[in-house]
């Protein structure tokens, strides 16, 4: 799922770009919260080094997800920071 359209290597969103930004983000948590075969779907990007090695017992793994939720909360945090400060987020650079 591509929310902003974005390059997730390098890109900017602008402080105009903010609300909507924090806005389509809002909607996909709540959703997530839910909806829980939404949090499977935001799970499935997961990096595969971010999966069990072969090791490591996958019904524990399960259990220490995070949810779509929490791994988004920073995020959040920084577009309401860049919308009330008119500031843009730029990553990559």
């Amino acid at each position: 799922m591509d929310l902003w359209k974005k390059s997730p290597t390098r890109g900017v969103i602008t402080a105009a770009e903010a609300s909507q930004a924090l806005a389509l983000l809002e909607q996909e948590v709540a959703l997530s919260k839910l909806h829980p075969e939404v949090d499977a779907e935001h799970a499935a990007h997961t990096h595969p080094h971010d999966l069990p090695d072969d090791g490591e017992d996958v019904a524990l793994a399960d259990k220490q997800k995070v949810a779509f939720a929490q791994r988004a909360f920073p995020l959040l945090e920084m577009l309401r920071a860049a919308k009330t400060e008119g500031e843009d987020i730029i990553w990559g650079v």
